[in-house]
């Protein structure tokens, strides 16, 4: 880790992998290793357009069905609620944190209720993975990778 904590920050790290994606169209393994990294967050953070009592996350209608919107960070879940135009600028939108891998099967089990898959950190990377592969990216917490 730096001093700052600037590049260990899981967010720069998922830009960087994006980065990589990005540079490689269509390549498997860049892809792999952006969604291992999202795997491998302590938990993902997601807008709140339900209640507090029954939460539905903010999803965006997409060509190949509804994608729940993930965060790597609430600074990126807020920057995107005011970009989405959800909360103004100087108001605070309602954040979900869901530990890993207790959110993989909740995401899952979204499927009955329209969703296809996740998003990661959109507007800034806007990956993409459809909820089937949510299954593939479940980790063994005694693995040292």
């Amino acid at each position: 880790m730096t001093t700052n904590g600037q590049s260990d920050e899981p967010s720069a790290v998922l830009d960087r992998l994006n980065a990589e994606c990005l540079a490689a169209p269509g390549e498997i393994e860049p892809q792999i290793r952006l969604w291992t990294a999202v795997a491998a967050l302590d938990q993902w953070i997601l807008i709140n357009r339900g209640s507090t009592d029954s939460p539905r996350p903010y999803a965006l209608a997409a060509e190949a069905g509804n994608m729940v919107c993930i965060f790597s960070s609430p600074e990126r879940a807020q920057a995107a609620a005011v970009t989405a135009g959800l909360v103004a600028a100087d108001a605070s939108v309602e954040l979900i944190a869901v530990s890993l891998p207790g959110a993989l099967d909740w995401l899952m089990s979204l499927g009955e209720h329209g969703v296809a898959g996740v998003t990661v950190d959109h507007p800034v990377i806007g990956a993409w993975t459809p909820l089937a592969n949510l299954s593939m990216l479940r980790q063994d917490p005694t693995s040292s990778s």
